[in-house]
């Protein structure tokens, strides 16, 4: 029987890169990302994957034309709310947000706190989209937690494992980087220590199922060893 990671990261790259290569504006890159997206979520149930985090937003995309992170916040906002939020929900998927929430605006932290509260009691899945996400402010954030809690002397992995964004969920088996770069880009430094990687040179717009089942088929191969 083929081994699938219960926890399956994606670093979701290269809808502007697609856009380009196709004659196609930014934004339609994004929006079939976004559609890809849908997609992957289906998919990676269908395979028996239980916790499915998606890089969507870093805490460096700030810095892009205020058009496109505009254009990139309404997306979001759309995932979240009517049709694709009632599929989510009726999938019995779990969604959480992980990232700097008070960055983002009053209207979409309602539809976060929309979606997380009609989905919080599913049980069949966990969809975290990181959102204005850095693995470096993560880990910073869970410190100064961790500094409020206990005294200096008593913070140890276990303590700053309960207090990151992604608390009480475990470590990825997985994660796959699309369009062709190879690198963690400030994704869950934390939790990715003995995470294992995969890197495809397919844009992000054109991953296919057959991309993931090549990748999920290499993940399989390989021995995991945590330091043995």
């Amino acid at each position: 029987m083929r081994k699938v990671p219960s926890h399956l990261g994606i670093i979701v790259d290269g809808n502007r890169r697609w856009a380009k290569a196709k004659g196609l504006p930014t934004i339609e890159g994004h929006r079939r990302g976004l559609e890809n997206v849908k997609n992957i979520g289906k998919w990676c149930r269908q395979k028996g994957v239980k916790i499915l985090t998606l890089f969507a937003f870093s805490t460096e995309n700030w810095k892009r034309p205020k058009a496109e992170v505009n254009y990139l916040m309404r997306l979001l906002k759309q995932a979240l709310s009517g049709k694709n939020l009632q599929e989510i929900n009726k999938d019995n998927i779990q969604v959480k947000i992980i990232g700097q929430r008070e960055k983002l605006s009053p209207q979409l932290q309602k539809a976060i706190e929309k979606a997380e509260g009609l989905t919080q009691h599913n049980k069949s899945g966990v969809l975290n989209i990181a959102v204005s996400y850095g693995g470096r402010a993560e880990i910073v954030e869970a410190i100064k937690k961790c500094l409020q809690k206990s005294p200096l002397s008593k913070i140890n992995e276990r303590l700053i494992n309960q207090n990151l964004w992604t608390a009480g969920e475990p470590d990825p088996d997985l994660i796959i980087r699309t369009g062709g770069e190879q690198r963690m880009s400030n994704f869950l430094l934390w939790q990715a220590a003995y995470t294992e990687l995969y890197f495809s040179k397919k844009y992000w717009p054109e991953f296919t199922e057959e991309d993931l089942d090549e990748a999920l088929a290499n993940y399989t191969q390989r021995q995991r060893r945590f330091g043995e």
